[in-house]
């Protein structure tokens, strides 16, 4: 038996009490979900050679997903800056069609891996959503089932970073990243 199938077993095993006894400050479906999603068949990172980019070692990101309909016709964009507030990477991404709630979460989760491939530490990251934002930090349970495995994606890629942070900001201080999620629609169109 080989660590990774000790460690499935557990998080299988192990009773909310044990789980919040070793982890206070998360619910233990949570971590039952991290350790589970861990001990899966990883999804390959995706590499960058630090002679091609610089390593980055704090590094903000806006996020922001769009749905014409919701459901509908979606898009998602994140730009990820420097400390100094310099652009370092911009992407735009088609989804097809899904909630506003969807493409936000698809939104995370392509910055944290655009993040992950520069090399960013420690990252600040910002959302208009409020609802994602709390579900991440752990005062909302995420109860839309096809919300839960985008949520395990990204609590998966935050573990990645040594430090960060997730706040909230109006939709005023996200329209770059707005932007960008709507450029997503407009590009497929």
């Amino acid at each position: 038996m080989d660590k990774m199938d000790i460690i499935h077993r557990l998080a299988k095993k192990l009773s909310d009490g044990a789980l919040r006894e070793i982890f206070p400050q998360y619910r233990p479906q949570v971590v039952r979900d991290l350790l589970l999603a861990e001990t899966a068949s990883p999804e390959p990172f995706s590499t960058v050679s630090k002679t091609e980019n610089k390593t980055f070692l704090s590094c903000r990101l806006f996020t922001d997903g769009a749905s014409r309909g919701n459901p509908g016709k979606a898009g998602a964009g994140a730009v990820l800056l420097d400390e100094k507030g310099r652009e370092l990477v911009t992407k735009s991404e088609y989804l097809g069609v899904c909630t506003n709630n969807l493409a936000e979460y698809q939104a995370l989760i392509l910055g944290l891996r655009t993040a992950r491939e520069i090399g960013c530490r420690k990252l600040d990251i910002f959302l208009d959503s409020e609802l994602i934002v709390r579900q991440v930090r752990g005062i909302y349970k995420v109860k839309n089932a096809a919300l839960k495995p985008l949520y395990t994606q990204a609590q998966q890629l935050l573990l990645w970073f040594d430090n960060y942070t997730i706040a909230h900001v109006p939709r005023s201080e996200n329209a770059r990243a707005d932007e960008l999620a709507n450029r997503g629609i407009d590009e497929r169109d």
